[in-house]
């Protein structure tokens, strides 16, 4: 029954952001204007960080990896997003929902992972200060980015084969993107497993990332405050903020999202607070790490000048 289910679905209908059409290409202007920061923002980081010999350390090689992700994770959702601002029925077959969930959930619980081992690495920066060549070396660092990476593709392969199963028999998705809250509400059948599922896994991920990110701010700013100068309190805790802030927004909006009852919040509530961490957050990244950093600043100031001249 459900594998006839199955294949009687053979696309889905996106509800969008608004049924108001005269928004439609004001929010379609405004979302590829973002798209566009986003996309010369990280591949500028990448960029710019594999040019520039002083920012070959681990904290750029996280940060590198962290503008991949970003750019991935919003190219999976915006440039579908941009086409359905442009068409009368938005419409997605059902193998390109699945595949848009399968790449979201990647991307997006790999910047779980790479916000927790940049954590890692801030710790081990001001806390073992005289052993941070060794335990941060090349080989430690690319097993980390691997581990996340791998932590990705596990995690989503086991939610996306969850869907899969589903059997569905309604075919409009009230929201902009194929994620699995609107997903399952399409379904003939119980989705209690899934969601037992997905809570624990969405609850995991974000609980242990969470704690791990507490407890290495809790030693940095024990270490922090332990500094004699202000000057080197200031130094110390400015190699951090960047970090803080885009951790804070990360975790605040997909708590939001996947940590909360169903009937918790209105649609657009939850549409706002998907596109800010689909959209917003990976166009931030980049202007929160190069207007922060007098480094990544020195480099960009570098690189030009080599360009002009």
């Amino acid at each position: 029954m459900a594998a006839e289910n199955h294949s009687t679905v053979v696309e889905f209908i996106l509800g969008g952001l608004t049924k108001r059409p005269e928004l439609q290409l004001p929010l379609f202007l405004l979302f590829l204007g973002i798209y566009s920061v986003t996309m010369i923002g990280n591949l500028g980081m990448m960029t710019l960080i594999g040019l520039n010999a002083q920012l070959h350390t681990p904290m750029y090689f996280f940060l590198s990896n962290l503008s991949f992700v970003d750019l991935c994770y919003s190219s999976v959702i915006t440039p579908k997003m941009l086409v359905n601002f442009l068409s009368e029925k938005n419409i997605i077959s059902y193998a390109g929902c699945m595949s848009q969930l399968y790449f979201f959930l990647v991307f997006v619980i790999a910047e779980c992972y790479m916000l927790t081992v940049m954590a890692y690495d801030r710790y081990v920066a001001i806390c073992r200060p005289l052993r941070y060549n060794i335990i941060m070396s090349h080989h430690v660092c690319s097993l980390l980015v691997a581990v996340v990476y791998v932590i990705g593709l596990v995690d989503s392969t086991i939610e996306t084969g969850l869907m899969i199963q589903l059997p569905y028999c309604k075919v409009l998705i009230s929201h902009y993107f194929c994620d699995i809250l609107p997903l399952m509400k399409l379904s003939c059948s119980s989705t209690y497993d899934v969601e037992v599922t997905v809570f624990f896994l969405a609850g995991f991920n974000i609980i242990v990332t969470c704690l791990t990110v507490l407890v290495s701010y809790a030693f940095i700013f024990s270490s922090i405050l332990r500094i004699s100068t202000a000057e080197g309190r200031s130094k110390a805790f400015s190699t951090c903020s960047s970090h803080l802030v885009a951790v804070g927004m990360f975790y605040g909006s997909t708590a939001f999202m996947y940590l909360k009852p169903s009937t918790a919040s209105s649609l657009a509530q939850e549409n706002v607070a998907s596109v800010f961490y689909t959209t917003v957050i990976p166009m931030l990244n980049p202007l929160i790490y190069s207007l922060r950093n007098k480094k990544v600043k020195a480099a960009i100031q570098k690189t030009l000048r080599r360009k002009m001249f």
